[in-house]
């Protein structure tokens, strides 16, 4: 796999990219523009073959010039088509104008939008409405075109990205092509991957045009996309001769009364990670009966300030806030964590206490889900969630250390700007305890590898590929936090 086929860009990084290559490599726009319909075609005919009536949807701008090439190359190959057009072929500009003219050279039909009743029902939709400048709510025409776009009983191909979703952040601009494959042009745009971005794209498949490796030196500060491949990386295999002080002791902090779950979970998920060790340090109403069903955890109650001393010593990571609480013994707790040397994790109630006083360290990773990080950041959930990638970043130049923004296509970021996405995992991980066990993952890695990027990477992809894992045995509906743990060693391998 081509190593741009893992990196992340904006819209506006790819218009930076596409004129590199024309401009200083000499590569005309009307070639980018043949090469991406002959993707999309070959892609199209690879995979449905027996799709003979084609419908392609074209706006009015250059998305529209990809889609006209796509029909040419369809009516040469001897398929019906049907292109639709929302905007007047005489009417385009530059290279898209060329396209149309090309494709209307061999007598071919440009049907003006909308369709008539005696067209026959498409057995392949084309998408080539709308592309990656998308800035504001679709309306109008374009509206009812995504619209049909969607109602019709066949597969969808999206050219470049799925009209009406905003490349940059991965939301719904009012209305979606939901499309079954889409085929993403020199640079992966990051909407596509994260927020509502999974559940429009369908498949996704990456396609440089053969530009120079030369052009993405352009661009030095795009993101990336978190591969599965990473765990071989950290995840190395031990030798013979080690014992268990060697792979790291995790102290989970939390666990108020009644919330015991949550640091069982996340102490669990620790070991099933490799942790060497893992101790839980929770409140002393359920510490006696917390590891009956998992001895391998050692539970300590903890009351005061000096029963956590000697516990943080010991402990190569601390991992605090699962099901901490946010009464008096929960801050006593969070604080005399917050003061420890030791590498740290943030979560839950960890966060909403972070929110209550703000500070900043270095080494540390906050694993926020939408609601915490607004805490975070003084903003609402809606805000945080209309780019992700941005609230990850401005929430790791606020609070220093690694930032692990929760949800579709999880987001992590550094302070210095650099961003990853991982588009692993399913809706079935929706569920009580899920961020827990991604708390014991990231924390038993980071006691493993003491490097608290790969840690936060290595953790998230695990933990994704694990509940993909369980999603494949059980399906997504009715999937718990602990068949999650109970797959990680099957991802681990």
């Amino acid at each position: 796999m081509s190593e741009f086929a893992s990196k992340l860009y904006t819209a506006e990084q790819v218009r930076c990219l596409d004129a590199c290559a024309i401009n200083e490599h000499g590569i005309p726009g009307y070639e980018l523009m043949k090469r991406a319909g002959r993707a999309v075609f070959d892609a199209a005919e690879s995979r449905f073959p027996a799709a003979v009536n084609w419908a392609v949807v074209c706006g009015a701008g250059n998305n529209a010039g990809d889609g006209y090439v796509i029909a040419r190359l369809a009516l040469d190959a001897g398929k019906s088509v049907c292109l639709y057009t929302l905007g007047p072929p005489e009417e385009l500009k530059g290279d898209a104008r060329t396209a149309a003219q090309d494709f209307l050279k061999g007598n071919s039909v440009v049907h003006r939008w909308p369709p008539v009743s005696d067209h026959e029902a498409p057995e392949l939709v084309i998408d080539a409405l709308l592309g990656t400048g998308l800035d504001r709510p679709v309306k109008g025409e374009y509206r009812k075109a995504i619209d049909w776009m969607n109602i019709q009983r066949c597969p969808g191909f999206a050219v470049d990205i799925p009209s009406g979703l905003n490349a940059d952040t991965g939301q719904v601009m009012g209305i979606a092509f939901r499309s079954d494959f889409t085929i993403s042009f020199i640079g992966i745009k990051q909407g596509l991957i994260t927020c509502d971005g999974p559940d429009y794209t369908g498949e996704l498949v990456f396609d440089s045009l053969d530009i120079p490796c030369t052009v993405y030196e352009s661009i030095s500060d795009s993101g990336f996309i978190i591969r599965e491949n990473l765990l071989t990386q950290i995840a190395k295999h031990r030798k013979r001769n080690s014992h268990k002080g060697q792979y790291g002791h995790v102290l989970v902090a939390g666990g108020n009364a009644g919330m015991a779950g949550a640091v069982r979970l996340a102490g669990e998920a620790a070991l099933r990670c490799g942790s060497g060790l893992v101790t839980i340090a929770t409140h002393p109403v359920h510490s006696a009966v917390l590891n009956l069903a998992r001895p391998e955890l050692m539970v300590n109650g903890v009351s005061e300030t000096g029963d956590m001393t000697a516990l943080l010593k010991k402990a190569t990571v601390v991992a605090v806030g699962p099901g901490l609480g946010l009464n008096d013994w929960s801050r006593e707790l969070f604080l005399n964590c917050l003061g420890s040397e030791r590498p740290l994790l943030v979560d839950a109630d960890g966060l909403n206490l972070l929110a209550e006083k703000p500070c900043s360290r270095e080494k540390w990773i906050l694993t926020p889900h939408p609601a915490e990080a607004g805490r975070l950041l003084g903003i609402s959930t809606e805000e945080i969630q209309a780019n992700r990638v941005d609230s990850a970043r401005k929430l790791a130049a606020k609070y220093g250390g690694i930032v692990v923004l929760k949800g579709c296509g999880t987001v992590l970021a550094e302070p210095n700007g650099g961003f990853a996405i991982c588009p692993l995992g399913n809706p079935g991980m929706a569920t009580a305890g899920s961020g827990d066990v991604l708390t014991g993952i990231i924390a038993s890695l980071l006691g493993q590898c003491d490097d608290p990027w790969n840690a936060a990477q290595a953790g998230v992809v695990a933990h994704a590929a694990a509940g993909d894992h369980a999603a494949a045995i059980l399906g997504e509906r009715g999937m718990l936090a602990g068949d999650i743990i109970e797959s990680l060693p099957q991802v681990l391998r």
